[in-house]
C-alpha cells in the first residue's frame, strides 16, 4: 500500500508469509504480478465466487467474469463493497490498483476498456483469488 492503512483483517508481515504461498505473498503482500496466461483461474469456467487468497473476503461473482484476451482473470463488476482502488505510479504510468478492501491486498488493476454494463476491465492475478464453485 501506499502509505499506512487500517483495514478490518490485519496481520504482521512475517503472519502474512506463514498464511499464504509464495506466489500471493508476492502478488497481494508485494503488489507482483503473474506472467499473463500462466494462472489456472484465467481458464475458469464453472459457476462460482472468486475470493481474495488473503483473508477470503467474497470479490467477484463468475457471472461477471470474461475472456479479455489480456492473460488474466478479468471481470466487469466486483461484488459491492468487495473492493477499493488507489492511484498506482509504477512502471512510468498513472493505473488504478484494486486492493482487497478487508485486508488492502494488492489485486490488479482496473482500466476503462472493458464490456457493458460499466465498461470496466478488472484485470485481476489469479495468485491473488481463490474460485469456490457453486454447489
Amino acid at each position: 500500500m501506499t502509505g499506512p492503512r487500517n483495514f478490518p483483517v490485519g496481520k504482521t508481515d512475517e503472519e502474512w508469509q506463514n498464511s499464504l504461498d509464495a506466489d500471493a505473498y508476492r502478488v497481494l503482500r508485494k503488489h507482483g504480478t503473474e506472467r499473463a496466461g500462466t494462472h489456472p483461474l484465467n481458464h475458469e469456467k464453472r459457476d462460482g465466487t472468486y475470493h481474495c487468497a488473503g483473508c477470503g473476503k467474497p470479490l467477484y461473482d463468475s457471472t461477471t467474469k470474461y475472456e479479455s484476451g489480456s492473460g488474466w482473470p478479468s471481470f466487469y463488476k466486483p461484488m459491492d463493497s468487495a473492493v477499493g482502488t488507489s492511484s498506482d505510479r509504477t512502471l512510468g504510468m498513472t493505473r488504478t490498483e484494486v486492493h482487497c478492501a478487508d485486508c488492502g491486498g494488492h489485486l490488479g488493476h482496473v482500466f476503462p476498456d472493458g464490456p457493458q454494463p460499466t465498461g470496466l476491465r478488472y484485470c485481476m492475478n489469479g495468485a491473488a483469488l481463490k474460485f469456490e464453485p457453486k454447489k
